[in-house]
């Protein structure tokens, strides 16, 4: 166990590398209730949403959901997060645990004077279950009360986990399919514990946050706080793809087209080490005569790809797959390569 953000949270169970390919290979279950919840309701939700995330949120149907992020006026990252419809006036946003309270406070800053919405951190109203993995549907399916196969990818239905009302999500954070279940806190265990008796025939397994890290990280996805920050740009964490560019507006986006207009100066890249070694956050990427270039936000040994693997960000100039840098690890310089993202992609089928 390990404190993180107030919590205390399962580092590993039975070991990061079973708890990875678990989920890999058959499916793997989190408790990440500590991830936040803001609820914002009213007459002029919509309009807020668009102005404070950077996703075309008018965008989303009911029953869906989209990756998008809060950004600052320069366009730097608040934080990155979900955003659930969940009525034509209402929208749930999923945030990282750390930036919960700092969150809530900035969007409710932006609410004075954006008219009729109200923005209510209802944490403490979800524990949050994610089941993630390729036989992940067929072990919840006996438990739940609708057809899991009707929930699209970043879709949502209300129905019954383990006779616990939920709200069943078609999301993650491990690049494979799974679901994310919401209920509420006193039926936590209860549901945890049928997931579990269910998976037995499967072999999942329980997982802590070491899993969730690398499996993050072999699917490219970034974690706030190593990777994206409100010192990082939207378009040099290399998430462009998530700005609703023909919205009039939100916050940030002025900057953002500037930097679009001219390109960034440097970019979040994906490497792979092709000499003996694992990199780790913080460690310097340098030139072959030694020059500083940039910093490792995330590295890792993959136990699924057999890797050592990290994301780092460079010069723009250098950010391009083939592209060979070094990695400063404890004064020893590895030779590294600049590969496409993600390192890690699921078969579809």
């Amino acid at each position: 166990m390990i404190p993180y953000a107030g919590w205390e949270m399962p580092g590993e169970y039975s070991g990061i590398a079973a708890e990875h390919l678990a989920v890999r290979t058959r499916a793997g279950v989190f408790d990440v209730s500590h991830m936040g919840q803001i609820e914002i309701a009213g007459k002029d939700a919509l309009a807020l949403v668009q102005l404070v995330s950077c996703n075309d949120a008018g965008a989303l149907r009911l029953g869906q959901a989209q990756y998008s992020a809060l950004l600052t006026d320069t366009g730097t990252l608040v934080d990155d997060v979900l955003v659930y419809r969940l009525g034509p006036n209402h929208f749930l946003l999923v945030v990282n645990a750390a930036n919960t309270a700092k969150d809530h406070a900035w969007i409710a800053g932006h609410a004075k004077g954006a008219g009729d919405a109200a923005v209510v951190d209802s944490s403490s109203r979800y524990a949050l279950i994610a089941l993630q993995g390729p036989a992940a549907r067929e072990v919840l399916q006996p438990l739940s009360t609708v057809e899991l196969g009707d929930v699209q990818p970043y879709s949502f239905t209300y129905g019954e986990i383990a006779s616990a009302r939920a709200l069943i999500s078609r999301t993650g954070y491990t690049g494979e399919d799974g679901f994310e279940i919401y209920i509420p806190p006193a039926t936590a265990v209860r549901v945890w514990q049928a997931i579990m008796a269910s998976g037995r025939s499967a072999d999942v397994l329980p997982c802590g946050l070491g899993a969730r890290d690398t499996l993050r990280l072999e699917a490219a996805m970034r974690l706030y706080g190593n990777d994206i920050d409100e010192s990082t740009s939207l378009l040099e964490a290399g998430l462009g793809w998530i700005a609703g560019w023909k919205k009039p507006a939100f916050i940030g986006r002025d900057r953002l087209l500037e930097q679009k207009q001219r390109g960034p100066d440097r970019r979040l890249v994906g490497f792979e080490l092709i000499e003996p070694g694992i990199a780790r956050h913080g460690h310097r990427v340098i030139s072959d005569d030694g020059r500083d270039l940039g910093i490792v936000t995330s590295g890792t040994q993959t136990p699924f790809l057999r890797k050592a693997i990290g994301l780092a960000y460079v010069p723009a100039g250098l950010a391009e797959s083939g592209t060979t840098v070094a990695v400063d690890i404890r004064g020893r310089p590895v030779r590294a390569r600049i590969v496409p993202l993600p390192f890690y992609r699921r078969t579809r089928g």
